[in-house]
């Protein structure tokens, strides 16, 4: 069956918003001589994850905020990995904090996380913020930018109170934070992974689907109903071109869906400057 006029919703116009708002809160905290800093660890000589770093830093020049790249290599130690972050830790300058995932073979991104103050953690995946939101404490969190990307653009869809959702992965990044934040919200959940017997079954009645699962096209037509809305925070390649979970064959037999390119991923990099400056506040600086 073929859904009706189905809606790709893309993120620009959230985008464009948050950035002019993120804009003038900067330009404020600078006037009264605060300079926003964020600083990103780099713990891998992969060019992928280089590249991911550089992205932040020129999406921060475009907002005013400054920031540090902390760059360690393949050959660094783990005590090394956690000497930088306990040193930034420290540093009255710096207002949040982020590891470039992945790191290099060798090295526990977990134990070095947890060395992050909670109100500088602008990834919000600390166990003292995810504990917050696991509390239903949300506004007092700082919470998982992914996953608050994802229900914002799910909002612009349909109502997400009380809706009937599921999310495709557990991962700790954006399948368990996303979880909890829907259940905050109210929203009746079911949880697929690796050992879900038949995604499809587990997911026909629900009216969002959202998907992190990180292989390409993996959901596909014969897994989906025309009355889903796909959020789709997936992210792979194919052919060296960016490919999301959801399958693009498969957008007339939906309601609506987010593309990838185009969805999830921009506003996820804009709300880690806004989840910086929300960082601010709770230290007292604004």
């Amino acid at each position: 069956m073929t859904a009706s006029h189905p809606q790709q919703l893309r993120s620009d116009f959230l985008v464009s918003s948050l950035t002019g708002s993120i804009q003038n809160r900067v330009a404020e905290l600078a006037a009264s001589g605060i300079s926003p800093r964020l600083a990103v660890v780099v713990a891998s000589d992969d060019p992928a994850v280089t590249s991911y770093a550089d992205s932040k830093r020129r999406k921060a020049k475009q907002l005013g905020v400054e920031v540090t790249l902390v760059t360690l290599h393949d050959t660094s130690s783990q005590a090394a990995f956690e000497r930088a972050i306990i040193d930034l830790a420290k540093d009255p300058a710096t207002h949040g904090i982020m590891i470039e995932l992945p790191v290099a073979k060798g090295l526990d991104a977990s134990k070095a996380l947890e060395l992050i103050p909670a109100n500088k953690d602008v990834d919000g995946l600390t166990a003292a913020n995810l504990g917050l939101l696991a509390q239903g404490h949300e506004d007092q969190a700082i919470c998982p930018a992914t996953p608050r990307s994802c229900i914002l653009l799910a909002e612009q869809m349909a109502e997400v109170v009380g809706a009937t959702v599921a999310v495709v992965g557990r991962g700790a990044t954006v399948g368990k934070p996303l979880s909890t934040m829907l259940l905050n919200r109210h929203a009746t959940v079911t949880v697929c992974h690796s050992k879900t017997p038949d995604v499809g079954a587990a997911i026909a009645a629900s009216d969002f689907v959202f998907t992190a699962v990180g292989k390409p096209h993996f959901l596909n037509q014969a897994m989906l109903q025309p009355h889903h809305r796909v959020i789709d925070a997936g992210i792979s390649y194919i052919d060296g071109k960016l490919a999301g979970d959801f399958d693009p064959a498969a957008a007339n037999f939906v309601r609506a869906y987010t593309p990838v390119p185009g969805g999830v991923g921009p506003l996820t990099s804009i709300l880690i400057f806004d989840n910086l400056l929300r960082c601010i506040a709770i230290q007292g600086h604004a």
